[in-house]
């Protein structure tokens, strides 16, 4: 007699199992890599790219730099491609498809249930909702943070309603939480310029520093040749140079070193802060760079008013402390006597003959009702005739970095 036929229980009865988090795919013969966040969950910092010790009671910061919606991941993207150290990256995003390809190695999917993957359709309540159901796994992922930056584009539907709801965590969970967003472009519209206004009204409420770029001052340097994708990767590289010109203080061991205390005077509870970058080379870069900074289009007045700077020094093995004296003397000739300015000053091989100076202004006045950091333009472009970005090839400079033209 033949056995019995064992017939397998339909799989269709089994309960579906739903995740918000979004994990690149194991090697199949391997267990599936642990998050480096669930490490700090549970205080298993060897778990960590980012461990905080060091050696005896020498601690390093953690810095995590989150992206979005569209426009954040899409900077994390940049910025992991720019090869920033000491970071960790965490994507967020409510549209699945775009989530997937990114390249940071924490990727959360919000509103799941919500939005079934196919993103907040431009409405920011949708983003705020998508985040508010995810808030446990973005927690989790956020534990251990000393300094949060939260990278989005505003006006669009998850990065205008979701940031909100990630910088309230990261600074409710202690840590030092900078936005920084672009702003629409004109011929995005007048409806998404006014859902840009309310985030970013938001967002300020709920972060120490927010620096808002806006992408209607690139448009204003940029030739008319230039195609929509050069547009928005200008827009996006610029928050990756603005997180990066931060980064890079804390964790790259430079000619002249902050630490995290450093930043932390400057930008606790600032309010609204301008960015600026500029770059040169050759026989006048120290003075010409920082010039270029301050004067910068995204800066858009003067820095005068600003109760703090950051002021970050990015150059080749021949960056002199001369050159770095130099620099200082502009900002601060350009900033009120009172100005607490805070620089630091790194060597990087690949830099050549260029000097890259960012100027990140913090503590403005300003009055109430009025739209966080956009002051009417005073000189902008006419004042840097430079600041040409087109659809050509980058100048590689003398050797160094791969530089847009906005920036020479």
């Amino acid at each position: 007699m033949e056995p019995p036929v064992q017939v397998a229980p339909d799989p269709v009865d089994a309960p579906p199992v739903t995740t918000p988090h979004i994990q690149p795919v194991p090697d199949p013969v391997d267990e599936p890599e642990e998050r480096p966040a669930a490490a700090f969950a549970r205080g298993d910092v060897k778990g960590s790219p980012l461990a905080r010790e060091v050696s005896g009671n020498a601690y390093l910061a953690v810095i995590r730099v989150v992206g979005v919606g569209g426009a954040g991941v899409n900077a994390v993207d940049r910025m992991i491609d720019a090869g920033i150290r000491g970071v960790e990256f965490i994507a967020i995003n409510t549209d699945a498809q775009q989530l997937s390809a990114s390249e940071a190695p924490t990727r959360i999917h919000i509103g799941g249930a919500l939005t079934k993957g196919l993103g907040a359709g431009a409405r920011a309540e949708i983003g705020r909702e998508s985040a508010e159901e995810s808030e446990e796994a973005i927690r989790d992922a956020l534990r251990g943070s000393d300094l949060v930056f939260i990278a989005a584009g505003e006006g669009g539907g998850t990065g205008t309603g979701a940031a909100p709801v990630v910088a309230r965590i990261a600074r409710d969970m202690g840590a030092l939480t900078i936005g920084i967003v672009t702003t629409p472009f004109r011929f995005e519209g007048a409806q998404r310029r006014a859902q840009a206004d309310a985030g970013m009204e938001v967002l300020q409420a709920n972060v120490d520093t927010l620096i808002a770029i806006p992408n209607d001052r690139l448009l204003q340097v940029l030739e008319r040749g230039v195609s929509m994708v050069d547009a928005f990767g200008v827009a996006d590289d610029v928050l990756r140079q603005g997180v990066q010109g931060v980064c890079d203080l804390i964790t790259t061991p430079g000619l002249i070193n902050l630490d995290f205390a450093d930043v932390r005077t400057v930008m606790r509870d600032a309010g609204t802060a301008l960015m600026g970058i500029g770059m040169a080379s050759g026989s006048n870069r120290a003075r010409e760079a920082a010039l270029r900074a301050v004067e910068s289009p995204l800066i858009g007045h003067q820095i005068r008013g600003a109760t703090g700077i950051l002021l970050s020094v990015a150059g080749g093995p021949d960056l002199s402390l001369h050159d770095t004296m130099e620099i200082a003397e502009v900002i601060r000739e350009a900033a009120d006597d009172s100005c607490n300015v805070i620089f630091g000053a790194i060597v990087d091989e690949n830099l050549g003959d260029q000097v890259w100076v960012t100027v990140i202004a913090t503590g403005f006045d300003r009055p109430a009702g009025s739209r966080p950091l956009e002051a009417s333009m005073t000189g902008g472009a006419s004042m840097i005739p430079e600041f040409n970005v087109s659809a050509s090839e980058p100048d590689k400079g003398d050797g160094g970095l791969d530089v847009p033209d906005f920036l020479k």
